[in-house]
């Protein structure tokens, strides 16, 4: 996992806060994510198409699709994470305030900074895709269905490549949190066919003792 939780509640939104500051980052990888490597092209995306990438932290998949010629638009409630990464790519942005959020905007890259569910498509602006490897998995289950529904509102139910997690959930509390099959349908079945790509054990576990599946999906419109 990549990036953190703006559910429109405090607590969870200090909770994301607090381990930035920490920087407490066990769901930070330090490479590309390999079913990303191995998936993107399934996507079907011609080059300087832009990618959104909701939750994004402070991820290095952003290095990697920006590599491949892509354009990113990312969302994060943390700014350590957006400063963190800006400083990465040793990039300056030129910042605005957008209602409730900053927006970074620099070369290929515009990453707005607050409360996801505060940002509108007139702001966002036109998406060819989603990866998501990071926002379904962070939030709980009694928000999943308005942030799908809002993803879809927001991006025009574009693609979506989706990263989830399987576990027992009564071994380990998340973030991240078990997203098991039947709730990927749930939440988008209606607005999206979905194709499992890949499915692979996490090396080590959770915590190194709670075994879970690493599966990527992908979500094409039905329209």
């Amino acid at each position: 996992m990549t990036g953190s939780t703006a559910v429109g509640n405090t607590m969870d939104a200090r909770f994301w806060h607090q381990k930035w500051q920490r920087g407490d980052l066990g769901f930070h990888q330090p490479q590309a994510n390999p079913l990303l490597v191995r998936h993107c092209h399934r996507l079907r995306l011609a080059p300087g198409s832009r990618i959104l990438l909701p939750l994004c932290g402070m991820t290095l998949d952003i290095s990697w699709l920006l590599a491949q010629g892509f354009r990113v638009a990312g969302v994060e409630l943390s700014q350590v994470a957006v400063d963190e990464l800006l400083n990465r790519l040793n990039l300056e942005p030129h910042i605005t305030q957008v209602g409730s959020l900053r927006h970074h905007r620099v070369q290929d890259i515009d990453l707005f900074v607050g409360d996801i569910f505060e940002v509108s498509a007139d702001w966002l602006g036109p998406v060819d895709a989603i990866y998501d490897r990071a926002a379904l998995v962070a939030l709980p289950d009694a928000t999943r269905q308005r942030y799908a529904s809002h993803l879809i509102r927001l991006t025009d139910t574009a693609p979506q490549l989706l990263i989830t997690y399987e576990y027992d959930q009564s071994q380990m509390a998340g973030p991240p949190f078990s997203v098991p099959q039947p709730a990927i349908e749930r939440l988008y079945g209606a607005a999206y066919q979905l194709q499992s790509l890949e499915r692979q054990a996490v090396a080590g576990g959770f915590k190194g003792k709670v075994a879970a599946i690493e599966a990527a999906w992908l979500l094409q419109p039905k329209r």
